[in-house]
Order: structure tokens, then C-alpha cells, then sequence
């Protein structure tokens, strides 16, 4: 479904850097579809960097980025990520559901609102809105808080609400970078469970996180990384870093 095969990154000098900074160096991996990965390594390790080049929002220095997906027709899509036109990257990012660290909902609109947001810049009918949102707010757990603004959730539940318009278009792949930095340890494992059960109903899920405990718990596969290089990639790994 996703691989990454010898893919380098290089981000030239700037005022800020002197130095060109070498973000990623000769990465190749694969992931298989409906499969729970975690990317794990400190701050500045590369993990932002893949994600960034799985939605196009970065292009490889050199190397080569694929998803592949069976669409609505049933046909096998094969996307080479690296290659897309701008105006290719709509339709990628409709298959792929992001959940940042700092939730990224918006203030004046409620629950239901924020999830449904999603689909009005789609152009979604209302009658799809109002089939689809209820259905993914099920899925969160967040049916009676439908009504409510971000400001009268808690943490855990603003990131529900996150992964809930992240299922929204029901997409083949759930990334879910750094998803409890701003959550406290109960919340945290919360919303842990909430990818796995995700991952469990057939989705596959990349989970990035610099969390030692998350990552030493799951028992689930690894990819470590470190200063922009693979370190290792085990099938029930531990932070090795």
C-alpha cells in the first residue's frame, strides 16, 4: 500500500540554517494494507518528514514515494506521490485522513459542524453531511457532544473530534502525527485505543510518536528512525533510541 524506496531529503541553507539540513537519508520501507505502524523517534528525527511526503505536501531530493489503494470502481490505484501535479493532490489527500497534535478545529463551529466541514469544501450534499457525520461521531464516542464547541471539550475530546473529520471521506490510510503530545497520560491511552479500534474495523494506521511508553506497550510493528535515518524496523518493536 505505502513505499518508500531510497528517498532522500534535503532542505537547503537558510538564514536560520547555514548548512543544508539533511531530513531524511536513504529511507525505504513498506507498509501493507489494514496494518497498525508506528514511526518512532525524537524531535527532528524525520517522522513529520515522511508525512509530509505521503500527503505531497514535500517532494523527495532524490527517491521515490508510493500509495496504492482500491477505489470506489474497484480498481487498483497505484500513486506515485513524488510525481503528482498540484492539482492531483485533492483526490491523494481524499484517501488519507491526517490527526495533528494541536487538533486544528475551528473555534466558532460546534462539534458536528467541524466534522462536517470536511465535506462542504467537497461540495457533500446535505444529505450526505447528515448521514456521514453522525456515523463518524459514532465511531469516536462523541454522539451527545455533536452540539458543543471546542471550547467546552476537554483535550481527549477535541482529539476525537480531529479523528472523527479525519474518517469523514472514509479513507484508506489514518496518520495520526504526534496525536497525544497535548494529552495527559488517561486521555492519552484513550485515544490510543480508539486508533487500534479503527485499525481493527480495517483501516490502516501510521501513528508518529516520540512516546516511549506508547511505543513499548502496543507490541505493534516499529519503524525507528534518528537523525533522518532508519534505524531499525521491527514486527513487535520497543524504542530503541
Amino acid at each position: 500500500m505505502i513505499r518508500f524506496q531510497g528517498v532522500n531529503k534535503i532542505y537547503p541553507a537558510n538564514n536560520f540554517n547555514p548548512k543544508p539540513t539533511e531530513a531524511l537519508k536513504d529511507i525505504s520501507f513498506e507498509i501493507n494494507d489494514k496494518e497498525f505502524v508506528l514511526i518512532a523517534g525524537r524531535s527532528g528525527s524525520g517522522k513529520t518528514t515522511i508525512i509530509k511526503m505521503l500527503i505531497g505536501e514535500e517532494r523527495p531530493s532524490s527517491g521515490r514515494v508510493f500509495f496504492s489503494f482500491i477505489d470506489e470502481q474497484k480498481t487498483i490505484r497505484n500513486i506515485e506521490v513524488n510525481k503528482l501535479k498540484k492539482q492531483d493532490l485533492p483526490e491523494l489527500r481524499r484517501q488519507i485522513g491526517v490527526v495533528f497534535q494541536d487538533y486544528k478545529l475551528l473555534p466558532r463551529k460546534t462539534v458536528f459542524e467541524n466534522v462536517a466541514y470536511a465535506l462542504e469544501v467537497v461540495g457533500a450534499s446535505d444529505k450526505q453531511i447528515k448521514d456521514e457525520v453522525p456515523k463518524a461521531l459514532k465511531i469516536v464516542g462523541l454522539e451527545s457532544r455533536s452540539r458543543h464547541f471546542p471550547s467546552e471539550l476537554s483535550g481527549g475530546e477535541k482529539q476525537r473530534v480531529a479523528i472523527a473529520r479525519a474518517l469523514i471521506h472514509r479513507p484508506k490510510l489514518i496518520i495520526a502525527d504526534e496525536p497525544t503530545g497535548n494529552l495527559d497520560p488517561y486521555h492519552t491511552w484513550d485515544i490510543i485505543k480508539l486508533l487500534l479500534k479503527i485499525n481493527e474495523l480495517g483501516e490502516t494506521v501510521i501513528l508518529a510518536t516520540h512516546d516511549q511508553d506508547i511505543v513499548n506497550n502496543l507490541e505493534k510493528r516499529v519503524i525507528s528512525l534518528e537523525d533522518g535515518r532508519l534505524l531499525g524496523d521491527a514486527k513487535k518493536g520497543k524504542y530503541i533510541i
